[in-house]
């Protein structure tokens, strides 16, 4: 009523549709860009460890050998291996090579006895490879 005192005719029925319209469409074009990032990759590249299993077992004199079992070949230089919670740099491969394949072995010196726990890590990821404790013995 006092619309039509001053002289106006206010719809504004018409106006709520619109502007409910363009939100729809501006959320929708908001989450196709966000989702479209991530499955093309721009939200972040993620490195992706080798999948490997590995047995570990006692070998005298302190030392444990690591038997890769299957999966992909490891670039020995890309981990980090740790004894008990501590970081360990002895690890040779018996053919030389900086890497292990399946069906390969490395000997780790773990200068301790006993129930010891073995991590090996790999860097680019910090994804764990494998976790496993062993007994050793003299």
């Amino acid at each position: 009523m006092i619309d039509t005192q001053l002289g106006e005719t206010l719809d504004k029925r018409g106006v709520s549709p619109v502007i409910g319209v363009i939100l729809m469409v501006a959320i929708t074009v908001i989450l196709a860009a966000v989702i479209g990032s991530f499955v093309l990759g721009i939200g972040g590249d993620i490195q992706q460890a080798p999948q490997a299993s590995l047995t570990m077992q006692d070998a005298g004199d302190k030392n444990v050998t690591v038997t890769h079992q299957g999966g992909d070949t490891l670039d020995l230089t890309e981990y980090n291996y740790t004894v008990n919670g501590a970081t360990s740099r002895s690890v040779s491969n018996r053919s030389g090579e900086n890497s292990l394949s399946p069906g390969g072995s490395i000997e780790m010196d773990v200068a301790n006895t006993g129930q010891t726990t073995i991590r090996i890590i790999h860097n680019p990821s910090g994804q764990l490879i494998a976790d496993s404790t062993v007994r050793i013995t003299n």
